[in-house]
């Protein structure tokens, strides 16, 4: 099942430029005019995954990063150049709001991760300097809570609880 993935992530860029309003489907997937979108280099947390706050409180992690992107895009139109696609065909892009890369908003607010897996370390000064969203607690990296789910058969619950993991 992985080597299908490798094999369509790796498919030559795609030159396409989508831009309009967008609509936030979750932390890091944007849907314009009726074409979904997922933001290049980065993995924001499942929508039903669960954080712990600097209070120890369970909270929706997943729901939150997209709350908070759909209030940062506030309306204003997004442009998206396509750089390839993922296993879902969806096009994955870099995508900007008035000359700002969301995805560099994303894990510098804390909201989502930089995934080195695809983002060549794009991302990583940004997440250091992130002291807020889920780094104020305790998380599951989004693709070690996916594995979890999948592999395991388990629960939100317990794939949420773990220790600071970005690797």
């Amino acid at each position: 099942m992985i080597v299908p993935f490798l094999i369509l992530f790796s498919l030559p860029a795609i030159a396409e430029v989508i831009s309009g309003q967008a609509s936030v489907i979750d932390g890091d997937t944007l849907e314009i005019r009726g074409q979904r979108i997922r933001l290049s280099g980065i993995d924001a947390p499942e929508s039903d995954q669960l954080c712990r706050g600097d209070d120890s409180l369970q909270y929706r992690c997943g729901a939150k990063a997209a709350n908070e992107l759909d209030d940062h895009i506030a309306g204003r139109p997004v442009s998206c150049e396509g750089v390839g696609n993922d296993q879902y065909r969806r096009i994955v892009a870099v995508c900007t709001i008035e000359g700002e890369d969301v995805a560099m908003w994303l894990v510098g607010n804390g909201f989502a991760f930089d995934w080195p897996r695809y983002s060549k370390g794009k991302y990583t000064a940004a997440q250091k300097e992130a002291e807020r969203g889920v780094w104020a607690g305790s998380f599951v990296v989004p693709w070690a809570y996916r594995a979890c789910i999948y592999n395991g058969g388990g629960r939100p619950s317990r794939c949420s609880d773990g220790l600071k993991v970005a690797q």
